[in-house]
């Protein structure tokens, strides 16, 4: 494993991921984006369009932060600072992604409250709260990876 001598700036790689700042949010990343997922994959996908979307986002966010995290958890980054601000560049996206994807998962869910069976907006309330939540996950490590992508 690398260590941090002589360096400004320094991206983990191996099991050093899971006990660094951002990279430590990868697995509640993906486990509440896996949570959005299907939570709104479980209710009745109407209106399509916003529901399709939340979907799409999940998805992408879902696959490209697993992916991000192996490339970190394999080192294939070798401790460049291209790799530092393409992270922050990535959890940014993802950061703005899900917050378009949250305010529509929520204004359907207000709109069309009093159409559904309990359970149902039950299980629309929850996925806005963890959308939100995602949310916030993202921009948390998007403000991590700007002060460590600036330390390089």
């Amino acid at each position: 494993m690398a260590t941090n001598t002589g360096q400004m700036g320094y991206l983990p790689r191996g099991g050093a991921i899971f006990c660094t700042i951002p990279d430590i949010l990868y697995l509640p990343e993906l486990v509440f984006g896996g949570l959005v997922l299907s939570l709104v994959a479980s209710t009745y996908i109407f209106p399509y369009n916003p529901q399709a979307y939340v979907i799409s986002v999940a998805i992408f966010c879902f696959l490209m932060t697993f992916l991000w995290m192996l490339i970190f958890a394999c080192g294939s980054h070798h401790n460049r600072s291209s790799w530092a601000s393409a992270d922050v560049a990535y959890h940014g996206f993802a950061a703005l992604l899900y917050l378009s994807a949250s305010v529509l998962l929520a204004f359907v869910t207000i709109g069309l409250s009093g159409f559904k069976d309990e359970l149902i907006y039950k299980l629309d309330v929850a996925a806005v709260v963890f959308a939100f939540f995602t949310t916030l996950l993202y921009v948390i490590h998007t403000i991590f990876s700007a002060i460590r992508w600036k330390s390089f």
